[in-house]
């Protein structure tokens, strides 16, 4: 929280505060912005659960802070309410993702890392929002997050009313979907809160049944442990053999569920700080796993792909050359990265070069 705490006495709010909130998120790029009380009762139950059966996998920091992250005034003190603001990033039609996924050949990565680090964009966007919302009432206590800091982003978007929970976890909007960022400004302001909106999932099991690793175990429930975008960012060990055909061409991250969720059929296109970088959209697997590691880093200057690391992104190409056609290329490429190869890099390979054999 900023050093500056609002002072009720000296100024009272204005009656459509809110309202004008919420046009200064429009005005910033955010698509919708809500309003919502620090209160998080109706998860802990969810939360506690969803921990105690190792579903966070390997994020064992998902363990650590869990009263502050279920009681947003106790990671930031004389925290009363949250605004709530949502950003989309798709920059490509959804069609064009699920025709990638049929060219095993080329490299498929989850379409929220194709352009700009949106950690950065975000937290800059709601810096100003802050500025601006500082500028109609005076000083006052605020911090601002974006997938940082144990913060319930989902749970606190759906209390402030911008989207549902979808039964893949995704929060849910009827006109945008699912392809958006979530931020949150924490303040003392004495705000009107939103409502919930109506969930309208119905019976749909669509990203359920679509799931490659059968990761949705159950309706609203996620066990990482089995999904294909912590198995490629956040797990650090080799990956289980089981998942690895079911991996096919994703390097980094998955999209199924999006990918296959009816109310996605009104995806919006968004700015173009998400445009994809270096072709990345639709490059060929092999091209991208025998790039050094100074080519690497280059490349993923200002992305959130470079957080997972050199090692990591060959590994995980590795696993998608196992699964791409036959190719007496992939099989001398293969070969050549075992001088030198880590442990993990080395196991990974030598599954895809057995793979590229069986099918010979």
């Amino acid at each position: 929280m900023t050093e500056h705490k609002y002072n009720q006495q000296r100024k009272e709010l204005p009656a459509d505060i809110n309202l004008q909130i919420k046009q200064i998120g429009l005005q910033l790029g955010f698509q919708a912005t809500g309003i919502t009380t620090t209160s998080l009762d109706q998860h802990h139950d969810y939360y506690d659960k969803w921990i105690q059966k190792n579903f966070h996998g390997d994020m064992s920091y998902m363990e650590r802070n869990v009263d502050k992250r279920l009681n947003p005034a106790e990671l930031v003190p004389n925290t009363l309410t949250v605004i709530c603001t949502r950003m989309n990033y798709l920059t490509e039609s959804s069609e064009h993702c699920t025709e990638l996924l049929d060219h095993p050949t080329d490299a498929y990565i989850s379409r929220y890392a194709l352009g700009r680090d949106y950690h950065k964009l975000i937290r800059k966007r709601l810096q100003k929002f802050a500025n601006q919302i500082a500028t109609l009432l005076g000083e006052f206590g605020y911090r601002v997050f974006t997938d940082s800091a144990p913060v319930m982003e989902k749970a606190l978007a759906i209390k402030a009313g911008i989207g549902w929970r979808g039964k893949h976890s995704n929060l849910l909007d009827r006109e945008h979907g699912s392809w958006f960022f979530l931020g949150e400004i924490y303040t003392d302001l004495p705000l009107q809160t939103d409502n919930k909106i109506t969930e309208h999932c119905g019976e749909c099991t669509a990203c359920i049944d679509k799931c490659p690793t059968q990761a949705i175990v159950s309706p609203y429930v996620v066990d990482a442990r089995r999904c294909i975008s912590y198995l490629t960012i956040e797990h650090h060990s080799a990956i289980p053999v089981e998942f690895r055909k079911a991996i096919g061409n994703r390097i980094y991250g998955c999209d199924d569920c999006q990918l296959y969720c009816p109310w996605n059929r009104f995806e919006k296109f968004t700015e173009e700080d998400f445009n994809s970088r270096h072709g990345l959209s639709d490059i060929d697997l092999l091209e991208c796993f025998e790039w050094t590691e100074t080519q690497f880093l280059s490349r993923f200057e200002g992305s959130p792909i470079r957080r997972i690391g050199y090692e990591k992104w060959r590994s995980n190409i590795a696993i998608a050359l196992g699964n791409a056609a036959v190719s007496p290329h992939i099989i001398k490429s293969l070969q050549n990265a075992l001088s030198g190869a880590s442990d993990l890099l080395t196991e990974h390979i030598n599954w895809s070069i057995k793979e590229q054999l069986k099918s010979a």
